[in-house]
């Protein structure tokens, strides 16, 4: 079993890591630059260490954390998500120096980073992927060409993006022209690689992704579904387990088409395997070779601790759990609570959080690293907690999802609690049929995204459904 671990990360899902060492006997060591010298994750850990002033180069710099887990004794690093989650060659470094890294391995993390050698393994497995380039595009003349043939609108992608950044759809040959050079500079800026490829675009799908869990003894299993169909600008807002959506059969053929995309490329450790549903097609999008934001709510239907699991498997332990032990209850719904102005084009903000009550109350989990009196940073993502909801049935989650977001308290900054209620009050919400055209379909949900009389805002809200159709 591990016995020291640097968590190479901050926020909620550092604190989600000291938690399961904790459970573990697995000893816990924080790192944190300036901003985060008051944050949970530091006062929680068994040890924290500070990286300096800057905010976020210390977050950002491989083979000082390498470093620092070799001084302090640690022999494991676990990454969390963003920051150096997926980046192989931090992974290579661990190797490299001895330590256990908690994730797959470096080459694995190479080959599913690079959009286009995905692509490649899973047309070579037998995964179905969207039509499109077979490898990099050379220039924007080859894009058109390929464009006519697959048929317009298409997506240019960065090979090695990820986050939603370094995607433009193009609907005719002007857009592509603009679009191109575009998206070469975004993904130069943010993945330091002007590579680039071409998806035919699907048209308003569901965005549907599986956990999968492996182990170092050829064990492969997952853990059934999320929806992930709300999102605005390709960035998840509410996530769901299992889809209301799906049939028992879309069911359990993509839970296997998950399980078939992690042996074909020897995976180990937690992955999220993300596929795009339009009718009865289904098509590969992409592999996340980490810990998901969203799994927190698989956790509630499976009962399955996914980072504990994480750190079993790191340890060389086989999976606690056979594809045949796996089953799941109920529903759950997590919200990404930011601190974003709604009305304001989702403009982060920041500042101090002058109250904050967490919602409690049976089948109400809050993730969350922020307090009364904390500052949030202008430095990193503005998500200040995951609200995770479960209950037995579709019409009872979304209940305790509007009950669980009234409770809340988060004063001082402006969030997205408020959009997410009328979200869940919106008709196609309640009866569990949408896709990931739904935010941008209903711009009227973000006129009463401020806290208001609760018959005020219903009233409000069936006029504007009604001006924009109907139902």
């Amino acid at each position: 079993m591990l016995k020291k671990l640097l968590i190479a990360n901050r926020g909620e899902i550092a604190l989600r890591i000291v938690r399961a060492c904790a459970e573990m006997g697995v000893r816990s060591v924080a790192i944190y630059t300036e901003p985060d010298r008051y944050g949970l994750h530091v006062k929680r850990a068994d040890e924290a260490y500070s990286l300096g002033e800057d905010p976020l180069s210390g977050y950002l710099d491989p083979q000082r954390i390498v470093n620092l887990a070799l001084e302090t004794g640690c022999d494991s690093i676990h990454p969390g998500y963003g920051f150096l989650s997926e980046n192989a060659e931090f992974a290579r470094l661990c190797e490299q120096a001895g330590i256990i890294f908690v994730g797959p391995k470096s080459t694995v993390i190479d080959r599913m980073g690079d959009k286009t050698a995905a692509r490649d393994s899973m047309r070579a497995a037998g995964v179905p992927i969207t039509p499109g380039s077979e490898g990099n595009l050379k220039d924007v003349e080859e894009a058109i060409k390929l464009a006519e043939e697959i048929g317009y609108p298409v997506m240019i992608k960065a090979t090695s993006g990820g986050g939603g950044r370094g995607i433009r759809r193009c609907d005719s040959e002007d857009e592509l022209r603009q679009q191109y050079p575009r998206v070469i500079s975004e993904a130069t800026k943010a993945f330091g690689s002007a590579d680039v490829f071409m998806e035919k675009c699907i048209v308003n799908p569901k965005h549907i992704e599986v956990q999968v869990l492996a182990d170092s003894h050829g064990n492969v299993v997952h853990l059934y579904e999320r929806d992930c169909s709300i999102q605005r600008r390709n960035q998840k807002l509410i996530e769901i387990a299992p889809s209301p959506q799906l049939t028992p059969e879309q069911r359990d053929y993509v839970g296997n088409l998950a399980v078939k995309a992690a042996e074909a490329v020897g995976y180990e450790n937690a992955g999220t395997v993300e596929f795009l549903f339009t009718g009865n097609e289904v098509y590969f999008m992409e592999m996340n070779t980490r810990v998901q934001v969203e799994h927190t709510i698989t956790e509630q239907i499976t009962g399955v601790d996914i980072v504990r699991e994480q750190l079993r498997i790191a340890s060389g332990l086989a999976l606690s759990y056979s594809q045949q032990d796996i089953s799941y209850r109920g529903f759950a719904l997590q919200f990404r609570v930011n601190a974003e102005d709604p009305k304001n084009d989702f403009l982060p903000s920041f500042g101090r959080i002058s109250h904050y009550y967490a919602p409690g109350g049976p089948g109400v989990r809050v993730d969350t690293a922020i307090y009364t009196g904390y500052d949030i940073p202008p430095y990193f993502d503005s998500m200040c907690l995951k609200l995770v909801v479960w209950a037995l049935t579709w019409e009872e989650v979304i209940a305790r999802g509007k009950r669980a977001l009234e409770d809340m308290r988060l004063q001082g900054v402006k969030t997205t609690a408020h959009y997410y209620e009328q979200i869940l009050n919106h008709p196609d919400m309640v009866k569990g049929e949408f896709n990931t055209s739904f935010v941008p379909s209903h711009p009227e949900l973000l006129q009463y995204s401020e806290k208001k009389n609760p018959k005020e805002v219903a009233l409000a809200l069936a006029a504007a459904i009604a001006a924009h159709g109907g139902l």
